[in-house]
């Protein structure tokens, strides 16, 4: 994890407080804690951050894609109305045109396009089942 996006989403109590440099992200949805260093013993938690992070959330308000502002609701949406979405498609291209900053939006540095595959799995899974 690149220390740029630790620093870039720590609040001031949480940036005086940083301590590490080899940063790792946490993505359980259980667990309080969103960054950690254990050499240092040095730890973030989500009340450490200027913004909430969707692995750890389960209100679909929160941005998915934190570069353009997606969120799980947008996704359900689209689904719901049209059976798919193009959602996917235009972060893609708005990354080949070189318009993210995951690396500093993203609570987990990289970009979101893995988290948003994962969640329309998940809701056309969820789909499903509740038909049968």
């Amino acid at each position: 994890m690149d220390l740029i996006t630790v620093k870039a989403l720590l609040n001031a109590g949480g940036l005086q407080r940083l301590d590490g440099r080899a940063y790792r992200f946490c993505p359980a949805p259980e667990c309080d804690v969103v960054y950690f260093d254990g050499a240092v013993a040095s730890v973030f938690r989500k009340s450490d951050l200027t913004v909430r992070v969707a692995q750890k959330e389960s209100d679909d308000t929160i941005p998915i894609c934190y570069c353009f502002g997606y969120t799980a609701a947008d996704i359900r949406r689209d689904l719901a109305l049209r059976d798919t979405t193009d959602i996917s498609a235009i972060i893609t291209e708005q990354v080949k045109a070189g318009h993210c900053a995951c690396e500093v939006k993203n609570p987990q540095g990289s970009c979101c396009l893995g988290n948003v595959s994962r969640l329309v799995k998940t809701i056309r899974s969820e789909a499903s089942a509740s038909r049968k």
